[in-house]
Formats: structure tokens, C-alpha cells, sequence
């Protein structure tokens, strides 16, 4: 038992080069794609390394602010959604307007939700 306290210690304090080593040698050697996992331990063991290496963000509509219809518009246009679905995501936030998308898209997408008077976070 000692043996995996000591083995998951090591992971935990693996450098962001050492976890890149490591998803290398289980992937070519071993077949295993440790993506997520990899992600993971490099959060445990450099936090600010996973922030650095985000590449998909969630844009977040926390609230509409004073111009809601001209918010429910904007929504409506940047994802696609019908009036009605564009009503419910502002009507339900904080809540998401667009997952997975890149960080330029992201950036975008909240000065214009911003403009219109919303208030936005990124994740």
C-alpha cells in the first residue's frame, strides 16, 4: 500500500515535461492515450500550466443586464438558437451560451454579449 501512496506522490509532483514524457512512452509504447489523465496530474502538480494550456473555452452568460431583448437578440445570432431557445439561455442564467469554442471566439464572443450590456465570464 505504501508502494501506491509513494507511486501517485511521484505523479502528483511530475513538471509539465515530465507528464509530456510520460503521456509519450504510454502512448507509443503501451498503446494508451492518457490525454485526460495527463491534464489532470499536470493541474495537480503546476496549476498555472493547465491554465496556460486551455485551448477550448465556455463562454458564460452570468446576466443579461438592463437591455435583456437586445441580449436575447445578440444570443440568438452568435449561436443559431431560435428566439425562443436564445429567450431561455439568457432567461436562465448564468448559463452557457457556447461550449468548446477557441479562445479568439471566446474573446469575441463576450466583448459583444459585454456591448449589449450582459455580463459574461469565460471558462
Amino acid at each position: 500500500m505504501a508502494d501506491l501512496k509513494q507511486f501517485a506522490e511521484q505523479l502528483v509532483n511530475l513538471t509539465v515535461k515530465e507528464v509530456n514524457e510520460l503521456a509519450t512512452i504510454l502512448k507509443d509504447e503501451y498503446g494508451i492515450e492518457p490525454a485526460a489523465a495527463a491534464v489532470v496530474v499536470a493541474a495537480g502538480g503546476d496549476g498555472g500550466a493547465a491554465e496556460e494550456a486551455q485551448t477550448e473555452f465556455t463562454v458564460v452568460l452570468k446576466e443579461a443586464g438592463a437591455s435583456k431583448l437586445a441580449v436575447v437578440k445578440l444570443v440568438k445570432e452568435l449561436t443559431g438558437l431560435g428566439l425562443k431557445e436564445a429567450k431561455d439561455v439568457v432567461d436562465g442564467a448564468p448559463s452557457n451560451v457556447k461550449e468548446g469554442v477557441s479562445k479568439e471566439e471566446a474573446e469575441g464572443l463576450k466583448k459583444s454579449l459585454e456591448e449589449a450590456g450582459a455580463v459574461v465570464e469565460l471558462k
